[in-house]
């Protein structure tokens, strides 16, 4: 690839003007990108031109008029042979152009300087090594499913996912009357709590609405009563004491005797 020579400089004349300092002007109005051609936008004609020169840059001799292949008369430009002195951060100023040029752009045509690939996400599971909690319902609608849509499972025939699915539906349905059945007696064993819960509650609301001694009466009027007893709920009146003392002492001092001879003394 051959190496890109800056333009010679055919004279040591100048404009006798002061040098153009590249930090008196607009960013956009010059062009110092390394490896490419270096160019400024003249200040009087303003028109692009070479920058020419090695040591001494110079605009480079132009025409103020862009007409003369028609016939007009070669005016030379008061900018021609201007002295150009590079002042400026040369990375600092391309970097500020770059972010320019890239706000300046489209939003469609922007790309980030570093790319970030999006990683293509893992491929779902089967659904016969989901694991998940299997009901009848659930294994057989996944057993159903499969059928449909797989080519090699077809008349009892099955492929290696087919055959986890109707295993695990096969399953299901042994297991499912001892499902019920666990069911069942956790649904009696709720009630049975709630009842035992609202039962002193209702008893103790009925006793309240109906009224105890009103009952009492009520009943000893509608059945016979025990002789001797205050009422039915209530029980007999029993006597505490035995009627015959004499002899209750006589029993209770044979049975003793009875107790003394069937235990030796120690």
């Amino acid at each position: 690839m051959p190496r890109k020579r800056p333009g010679r400089v055919r004279t040591k004349h100048t404009n006798r003007r002061a040098p153009l300092l590249l930090s008196t002007m607009a960013p956009e109005d010059y062009n110092v990108r390394p490896g490419e051609v270096a160019s400024i936008a003249c200040p009087d004609c303003r028109t692009w031109r070479r920058i020419m020169g090695d040591t001494v840059l110079k605009i480079r001799e132009h025409c103020i008029s862009d007409k003369v292949a028609e016939g007009e008369k070669h005016t030379l430009c008061p900018g021609t042979d201007q002295v150009v002195v590079i002042d400026i951060d040369v990375q600092r100023w391309q970097a500020r152009q770059n972010r320019l040029l890239r706000d300046a752009m489209p939003q469609d045509n922007r790309r980030a300087a570093q790319q970030f690939y999006k990683p293509l996400p893992a491929p779902a599971a089967p659904v016969s090594r989901i694991n998940a909690e299997v009901t009848l319902e659930t294994a057989r609608q996944s057993y159903l499913a499969h059928r449909t849509g797989c080519t090699r499972c077809f008349k009892g025939q099955h492929c290696t996912d087919g055959g986890i699915l109707a295993r695990r539906y096969v399953l299901a349905l042994n297991q499912e009357p001892a499902r019920r059945e666990a069911r069942e007696q956790l649904e009696r064993q709720e009630q049975r709590a709630v009842r035992k819960q609202t039962a002193p509650a209702v008893r103790k609301a009925q006793w309240a609405r109906r009224g105890g001694e009103e009952v009492e009466k009520a009943n000893n009027r509608c059945s016979e009563r025990i002789p001797g007893s205050v009422s039915e709920f209530r029980g007999p009146g029993l006597p505490l004491l035995p009627q015959d003392l004499e002899g209750h002492d006589r029993r209770q001092a044979e049975l003793g005797r009875q107790y003394a001879r069937k235990t030796p003394a120690a």
